[in-house]
């Protein structure tokens, strides 16, 4: 193997001279692969968070009637409509205290839907406010 110098000149390529070229320091640089993780985890997408399995947002609610005794009304899932106000709730059921009536323990799977009787507005069920079928 021929072997140039700086000069472009030829060198006779002895063991001696190739053994001083071959032994030049070479640094070899290596990134620390701690930083590369650190890079990597931070570009890749993060994944949503699950929503919490609990928001309290019914107890809210309950605490909210039961502190103003708003008058509330319960309809169950056969139908029934019980008037009164949220006087204790549970995780399981509701205490329906009722005005001239005695009170009622509703167990919460029971119940189809309640809502405040002040939005009840007067009418209830086809006819909203004059938009029937115009006869």
């Amino acid at each position: 193997m021929r072997r140039y110098d700086s000069r472009g000149q030829a060198s006779s390529g002895t063991a001696q001279e190739r053994k001083s070229d071959d032994q030049v320091q070479r640094k070899l640089i290596r990134p620390n692969l701690s930083d590369l993780k650190d890079r990597v985890t931070s570009r890749s997408p993060r994944r949503k968070q699950v929503p919490p399995e609990q928001t309290n947002a019914e107890a809210f609610y309950y605490l909210k009637q039961m502190n103003s005794k708003t008058p509330m009304i319960v309809i169950l899932k056969d139908g029934e409509e019980l008037r009164g106000v949220i006087e204790w709730y549970d995780r399981l059921c509701i205490k329906v205290n009722r005005q001239g009536a005695p009170n009622l323990m509703v167990m919460k799977d029971c119940i189809k839907y309640m809502f405040k009787a002040e939005e009840l507005g007067g009418d209830r069920g086809g006819d909203r406010g004059g938009q029937g079928d115009g006869m």
